[in-house]
């Protein structure tokens, strides 16, 4: 039914301002910018992270609310070396919503990004010298 998922779409009250954060701080690249629709992706990823600005510029009122404070969404992203990229994520003033920790399937964090969405971090343990574990769970926060 369906083949790969191509996009996560953020509805944003402040798209400079994003942009600003995945562009600056993650070191992610624009990859289409308009007015009303921004693309970005990792220089690895195939995936894009696509912004679509709130026409109020405030978050829609007509969002549901999930479950953790509204924030029932999280962005996933897999580092090799979780410590260097958090302690270079705090140099750059990044707001930690969960800190670096160790979990069953390897080191996660989760920060915020300026407008309180949440994004995960996690460096997988391996299963041997040659093979990454190939799931897990521990985006959610606790």
């Amino acid at each position: 039914m369906f083949g790969k998922i191509s996009a996560i779409i953020l509805l944003v009250a402040d798209a400079p301002k994003l942009v600003s954060f995945y562009r600056d701080v993650l070191e992610m690249e624009v990859k289409q910018e308009s007015e009303d629709w921004i693309e970005l992706s990792t220089k690895e990823g195939s995936t894009v992270l696509a912004l679509y600005p709130s026409r109020d510029k405030k978050k829609p009122s007509n969002v549901k609310q999930g479950l953790n404070d509204g924030r029932s969404t999280l962005i996933g992203f897999n580092v090799s070396d979780l410590d260097s990229v958090c302690k270079e994520l705090e140099n750059r003033g990044v707001s930690f919503y969960k800190r670096p920790a160790e979990e069953s399937f390897g080191k996660h964090a989760i920060i915020e990004d300026p407008e309180g969405n949440l994004i995960s971090i996690a460096e997988m343990k391996l299963k041997d010298e040659y093979t990454q574990i190939s799931y897990y769970h521990g985006f959610a926060p606790e």
